[in-house]
């Protein structure tokens, strides 16, 4: 589904990947991990498509289409859904009226007809009911006056509606206290299929007990350095990081 070859990026003429090869297939789970700096989020934005990003090498497929020259509407359009570390709010619009917005414009860029009310409003019923969120929840601003666990249950309540194909969940447990970390968890596992995929961003292992990645990547100073399966990050909780940086510059 997602195939990225020799990555390299920067930001403010400061280069921050310096090639990043990773594949992810439908149906698989992919965790990114790594000390602080080590360029985790740039990765996600680079893959979304954020322009602050310069992308300086590389390219990024997706579905064997390269996406590598589109914009994060298109990449959107396409089935690309980043969720971010500190979502914006928007005060006067509706969390109802912001997911219609975003999911005819996006049939609209498929050459879709939108979707009928009814349908939409089902959608919507359903969608709630499935990740335990309050009717009165979606009738509030978009992220205004939210907690952290709203403001990411909220993006869930979004991946959920948008149904990406690949979505990229960048530091979503920061933040959180427990029981809103099994709430977006259980979201997340719910919404896992063998038609999408996820690559969950995180630095600490604590989320990964909730949702069980396929594989572990190591990110440091820019490059994946080491891989494996979900004893990988348990190997970091308990060890940390240094032992990584002391094999990668023996």
């Amino acid at each position: 589904m997602l195939k990225i070859k020799n990555l390299q990026a920067s930001i403010e003429d400061k280069e921050i990947l310096k090639g990043i090869n990773l594949e992810v297939n439908a149906g698989e789970v992919h965790a990114i991990m790594g000390p602080n700096g080590s360029g985790k989020s740039t990765l996600a934005n680079v893959i979304a498509g954020r322009d602050e990003y310069e992308m300086t090498g590389g390219s990024i497929e997706l579905d064997d289409q390269d996406i590598t020259e589109l914009d994060p509407e298109e990449r959107a359009h396409k089935g690309v859904f980043l969720s971010f570390q500190y979502p914006i709010e928007i005060p006067g619009v509706s969390v109802t009226n912001f997911m219609k917005t975003a999911i005819n414009e996006t049939r609209k860029a498929q050459g879709k007809e939108v979707m009928k009310a009814g349908d939409m409003l089902k959608m919507i019923r359903e969608k709630s009911e499935m990740l335990e969120i309050d009717r009165k929840f979606l009738s509030r601003s978009l992220n205004e006056g939210f907690s952290g666990g709203e403001k990411k249950r909220n993006e869930i309540f979004q991946m959920a509606m948008l149904e990406p194909k690949l979505a990229i969940l960048d530091e979503t447990d920061s933040g959180l206290d427990i029981d809103a970390l099994r709430i977006v968890a259980n979201g997340v596992n719910k919404l896992r299929s063998k038609d999408n995929a996820t690559i969950v961003i995180t630095h600490y292992q604590r989320l990964l007990d909730y949702i069980v990645p396929d594989f572990v990547h190591v990110l440091y100073k820019g490059r994946i350095v080491k891989s494996g399966g979900k004893e990988l990050a348990l190997e970091l909780e308990k060890r940390g990081y240094d032992w990584i940086k002391e094999e990668v510059e023996a």
